[in-house]
């Protein structure tokens, strides 16, 4: 693997995965809605396209620029955005990886997705209800998809170092939290295990989990 296509790389876990890829020197072609964070990511070595996954065009001015033997990754959300790109977006991306000769798919999404939606609380139910709802319905398309799909769930995202004590799990109950920058590491270690393809994935940093409760 020596090219990534990432969706949502503008603030946040995206720009951290950006980050990630960028220093152990992989190739990393991305897409941004905000202008602001271009000139950040380019210092990195990203090569940026400003655009809109709500807009098929755009995605695709993105894609014909990236190798195709590129893999992708994606963490998309709607925060402080009018229109949820969560379900609409990743059905965008999804139809047109499906096009081309990029097969290999990364989507990470949250815990209370899925099947774990009934082990989300009520307080998160009505913060973010909305927001998971979007994203299961985005699993759900790239579940029936013809893409080799990695759906990655993590739990609550905080600053931080990579650890490199994020664990994987199965089952859907699992409450935690985990670095922005140990779910990169994690990202990249699921693009690089075929093993993990057609699996879904809740990821928290036990460690980091621990020091932060006590």
């Amino acid at each position: 693997m020596d090219s990534v296509i990432l969706f949502g790389a503008s603030r946040g876990l995206g720009f951290e995965v950006a980050r990630y890829l960028c220093a152990i020197g992989i190739e990393v072609h991305a897409m941004v809605r905000k202008c602001e964070s271009v000139a950040a990511l380019e210092e990195m070595g990203v090569n940026v396209v400003v655009g809109d996954a709500l807009d098929r065009e755009q995605i695709k001015s993105l894609l014909d620029l990236s190798p195709d033997n590129a893999v992708a990754v994606s963490t998309m959300g709607s925060f402080q955005t009018d229109i949820p790109v969560d379900y609409i977006g990743h059905r965008l991306v999804i139809d047109e990886l499906e096009q081309r000769n990029i097969r290999r798919f990364v989507m990470v999404t949250s815990l209370g997705c899925g099947d774990s939606w009934q082990y989300l609380s009520d307080k998160a139910k009505a913060v973010f209800g909305k927001s998971v709802r979007e994203k299961s319905l985005a699993e759900s398309w790239l579940a029936t998809s013809q893409l080799d799909y990695t759906i990655l769930r993590p739990g609550g995202l905080q600053d931080g170092e990579v650890t490199e004590q994020g664990e994987l799990y199965t089952d859907s109950e699992i409450h935690g939290l985990i670095t922005r920058s140990e779910v990169a590491r994690m990202i990249y270690q699921l693009l690089c295990d075929d093993s993990t393809i057609g699996k879904v994935y809740a990821c928290v940093d036990p460690v980091f989990t621990n020091n932060i409760n006590k």
